[in-house]
């Protein structure tokens, strides 16, 4: 059996958090629920290098933005994936360091975990081929 991947999921929204972190176990991933960013530098600090698979956070927060968190994260794990989600924004172009930007409301669920699912397995990289087997021979044209 496969490991649970592990999503670092943080937004100052208690309401929101819980509800995204239900959503995401329901479908088979541990989270790791925070309400600040500095809460969340903290797990990142101390997490071991491939402890959290992913970074979801909020745009809008008290004293760090989910783009300040991202930029720092990124500084620790340059190859954690981030996505963004926000409320307060529909499109979000300054210096944004997060793989992916969601506005909150605009997108389903449904939509969520697929963009995780794909962050998730661009993380991963492409299927390792199985050792041990040669390659199928190439017929050659006469």
């Amino acid at each position: 059996m496969r490991p649970k991947k592990i999503i670092l999921c943080v937004d100052d929204n208690e309401q929101t958090l819980s509800v995204r972190k239900f959503l995401l176990e329901t479908k088979g991933y541990r989270v790791i629920a925070v309400q600040s960013a500095h809460d969340a530098l903290d797990v990142v600090e101390n997490a071991p290098a491939a402890g959290i698979d992913l970074l979801l956070c909020d745009l809008v927060m008290p004293q760090m933005d989910g783009n300040e968190l991202i930029r720092r994260v990124k500084e620790i794990y340059p190859a954690m994936p981030a996505l963004m989600v926000s409320g307060s924004v529909t499109s979000y172009d300054r210096g944004m360091n997060a793989d992916v930007f969601l506005p909150k409301g605009a997108c389903s669920p449904v939509e969520l975990l697929e963009r995780i699912r794909v962050l998730m397995a661009r993380k991963r990289g492409p299927k390792k081929a199985v050792i041990g087997m040669a390659p199928a021979p190439v017929a050659m044209a006469s």
